[in-house]
């Protein structure tokens, strides 16, 4: 069993499933994320179908993390992900159902699961429009950074951007400040980053007049920070890996920028083009009206629910082990 599904498997969660679907009835169950998986088993031992909402491929983000690490942590990295891989592809197999938020991991899900799986694509709901954000930064422009602390990918894409990056943007934008979020408190007058705690309220890090820096280089499923970033009315710049699945279209929705030297040149354009700002944040709001919209989302997510718990039983019994535990067929 992988290391992640182990460490998120929690006795008291699973007993709390079972009281549940002991004391009510109920349908089906709904496993948001692979780790989740493990405790719905309660559930499925009486006869409920299970419907796994997969954010990410595991197995592909626990691999690029090894690729992009030392020897080291790579190995451990590479283990991982290959038992997630196994793991990943039986629990697809077994679910009644599986929804992925791109076309892309749809695909490499179907793989895992050596075409077995039913998987279907359900994009990330998000509302159109979020009130602005708080108080402006300082900067021309104010470039804001959200790292984090316990996440790998975005660790390596925020230490990328410093060093990458940031030394270029500086050159060319001398009057642009760095605001990272995720981090301790402090300010760099030489490089002029300054650093906040994670905010309490997440709009704190979307101010009106920023510009929204998205430098992951591992990247799966979508990222919400983006969705947020328009329905904030915030523009975003971003690599192709963290735009990937959102349907950008550089110029449009968002500024997709490969390396080092286009991500640099990508904010001194936006400096430097009056109304591009104002266009790409029209982009992304219709982007989040066409495809992201709350509303029907929910409609097709209780579609599905419908069909999965109308569907015959799959058979699996009490003192069968999980689908997910047996190699596909």
């Amino acid at each position: 069993r992988p290391w992640t599904i182990a460490r998120h498997t929690l006795a008291p969660v699973a007993r709390a499933v079972e009281e549940l679907v002991a004391a009510r009835g109920f349908d089906l169950v709904h496993a948001e994320q692979l780790q989740a998986l493990p405790q719905a088993e309660p559930a499925r031992r009486r006869g409920l179908p299970a419907l796994l909402r997969a954010q990410n491929v595991e197995s592909d983000l626990w691999g690029a993390a090894g690729r992009a690490s030392s020897a080291g942590i790579a190995a451990a990295l590479g283990t991982e992900s290959r038992r997630l891989a196994r793991w990943e592809g039986r629990a697809v197999h077994g679910a009644a159902r599986t929804l992925a938020l791109t076309e892309g991991d749809a695909e490499r899900l179907r793989e895992l699961s050596g075409g077995e799986g039913r998987v279907e694509v359900l994009a990330a709901p998000f509302p159109e429009r979020l009130s602005a954000g708080g108080r402006p930064l300082q900067g021309e422009p104010a470039v804001v950074l959200l790292e984090g602390s316990g996440w790998r990918p975005n660790r390596v894409g925020a230490e990328w951007f410093r060093r990458e990056v940031w030394p270029r943007l500086r050159a060319e934008l001398p009057r642009a400040r760095l605001h990272v979020f995720g981090g301790a408190s402090r300010r760099d007058e030489a490089d002029g980053v300054h650093r906040y705690p994670a905010p309490a309220d997440s709009a704190a890090a979307f101010p009106e007049g920023s510009v929204l820096a998205v430098p992951l280089r591992i990247a799966s499923g979508v990222r919400i920070k983006v969705l947020e970033a328009w329905a904030r009315g915030v523009p975003v710049v971003g690599t192709p890996e963290a735009l990937a699945g959102l349907g950008v279209r550089d110029g449009v929705e968002a500024m997709v920028a490969g390396g080092a030297g286009p991500f640099a040149a990508a904010f001194a354009r936006l400096a430097g083009e009056p109304g591009l700002a104002a266009a790409l944040i029209a982009g992304g709001r219709a982007a989040l009206a066409a495809r992201h919209d709350p509303r029907r989302l929910a409609r097709e997510l209780l579609e599905i629910y419908a069909d999965v718990a109308a569907a015959p039983s799959s058979g699996l019994g009490r003192r069968r082990p999980p689908a997910w535990e047996r190699p596909p067929r």
